[in-house]
């Protein structure tokens, strides 16, 4: 597919070139309205669409079919709370100031507080332009009880993590225990959020933001679990545990019930997509909505020798299976089916991505490094990006199509991998002579990037923040070191 130059410079311009602090979509043009599915702990090699045969994921697979598919879609930081944040502002975790997972007492409660204070998001750009926003699920980014943001309509499990059966909602300020499995009752609070705005004329953002298949793995229906009785679990590599394996993971490694749950739970998201698109077509929505589905970050399965995300190795780890998500976008009649991208795109895309998509846009903020993608899902060709950033507390990297570089502070070793022979991130070469000049420049690049965002030398990384991380909890951990850390036990 092809635009004319003029297509393209018209797509570039919407977001860089708006001349007012808000503009809403052109004057004639109806305003889609949006289902924004996120899960947690999803990595993209786990879903049918991207190549698992062994995870049902029948309505994933249908919405990459009838749109646009991003093969490397890549996000900012590899964990929950800083990587929500990333979505919603555009910023990096050393601008917003969330550089870990939110502990509970930061999460919710007297001693919480509002991490987005002070920073703007993309969902309040839309509020002000005139839709109605509705969230259900997780929030984790502080005051997770109360609607902000820009919704009006807040049904939040408010916590990190926690059980999968019989959960308590905060629904709108009240309290509402619910039986049954959680990743269910999030699905059913987004069909009674879609069938209110059946007779609404204002266009309408939902945020579906699915737990699953982030642990504990302590329950899921039978009705889920029924696919992988037999499984052979193909797509989750036969590998041993690396040497800087999390303990707090190891006993997760290998074992079948974990890979079970894993699957399970995925299945379970991909059965409540299925519901609320089935919602959406007996309301008469389908058509005018954008249905994107994607993950806060990405997983490993035995990948690496890791079970876990970027947290799941200590030191925390840049693996592409950790920062690696679905990403789809589906909008019949606006989209084109069977679209498959492979241009690098980042989290901190979304931002200027979605806002272009919807026809809002807002001033220019230098902060902000995001590209806007949008081109893309209209068949464009806009200018190629050759590499994305991501950071993570102490751990920075930089990786363009064919090299990775992983810096961290001096108590832990940096990394270097040459992506176009050694794709699996198996050789450390940051060392070897050949690739001097490549490491030096690499390193350059990422120092100088993160320098022009307004970020410390990456030894003053804590300045960043103001929360307490994992490893100062007496409930996590008292001691971040190399031999002693907590998974998140929330």
């Amino acid at each position: 597919m092809s635009v004319t130059r003029r297509d393209f410079l018209s797509y570039a311009g919407a977001y860089a070139l708006a001349p007012h602090p808000l503009k809403n979509a052109k004057h004639g043009a109806k305003r889609p309205n949006v289902v924004m599915i996120m899960a947690d702990d999803h990595g993209a090699w786990a879903t049918g669409a991207y190549g698992c045969p062994d995870i049902r994921t029948p309505n994933m697979d249908a919405l990459a079919r009838g749109g646009a598919r991003f093969t490397r879609s890549l996000v900012c930081t590899p964990v929950c709370s800083p990587s929500r944040m990333t979505y919603l502002t555009g910023l990096l975790p050393s601008q917003h100031g969330v550089q870990d997972y939110l502990l509970p007492e930061d999460s919710r409660g007297p001693s919480s507080r509002n991490w987005l204070e002070g920073h703007l998001t993309y969902t309040e750009v839309l509020a002000r332009s005139g839709y109605t926003l509705g969230m259900c699920g997780k929030w984790h980014m502080g005051k997770d009880e109360s609607a902000q943001a820009g919704f009006t309509d807040w049904s939040a499990y408010a916590s990190g993590g926690g059980s999968y059966r019989d959960p308590v909602f905060v629904r709108n300020g009240i309290e509402t225990p619910v039986k049954g499995f959680r990743e269910d009752a999030i699905g059913d609070f987004a069909l009674e959020f879609l069938q209110k705005q059946k007779s609404s004329d204002s266009p309408f953002f939902l945020a579906v933001n699915f737990f699953a298949p982030h642990t504990p793995y302590n329950y899921q229906p039978e009705v889920y679990q029924r696919p992988y009785g037999e499984s052979k679990f193909s797509c989750f590599p036969s590998t041993q545990p690396c040497a800087a394996e999390n303990p707090e993971l190891l006993p997760m490694f290998g074992k079948r019930q974990p890979k079970e749950a894993y699957s399970a739970l995925v299945t379970s998201i991909d059965a409540n997509i299925g519901r609320i698109l089935e919602r959406l077509k007996d309301l008469n929505l389908r058509e005018d909505t954008l249905v994107i589905y994607t993950a806060d970050h990405g997983w490993n399965a035995g990948h690496h020798g890791v079970w876990g995300k970027g947290n799941g190795t200590i030191p925390l780890n840049m693996y592409d299976e950790s920062l690696r998500v679905p990403m789809i976008w589906n909008h019949s009649g606006r989209i084109a089916p069977e679209q498959t991208v492979d241009q690098m795109i980042s989290s901190y895309d979304f931002f200027p991505t979605i806002l272009e998509y919807l026809g809002a846009s807002i001033e220019h903020d230098p902060r902000r490094i995001g590209r806007s993608y949008a081109a893309l899902l209209h068949g464009g060709l806009p200018e190629r990006r050759d590499r994305l950033y991501f950071e993570y507390a102490n751990t920075r990297a930089v990786r363009t199509a064919t090299m990775k570089y992983v810096e961290r502070t001096d108590e832990w070793p940096s990394e270097l991998y040459d992506l176009a022979k050694d794709p699996g991130e198996t050789n450390n070469i940051l060392h070897e002579p050949s690739y001097a000049a490549s490491s030096n420049a690499m390193k350059r690049d990422l120092q100088q990037f993160f320098q022009k965002a307004g970020a410390p030398p990456i030894t003053a990384w804590r300045t960043t923040t103001k929360q307490k991380l994992p490893w100062e909890s007496s409930l996590i951990g008292p001691v971040f070191d190399k031999t002693k850390v907590r998974y998140e036990q929330l």
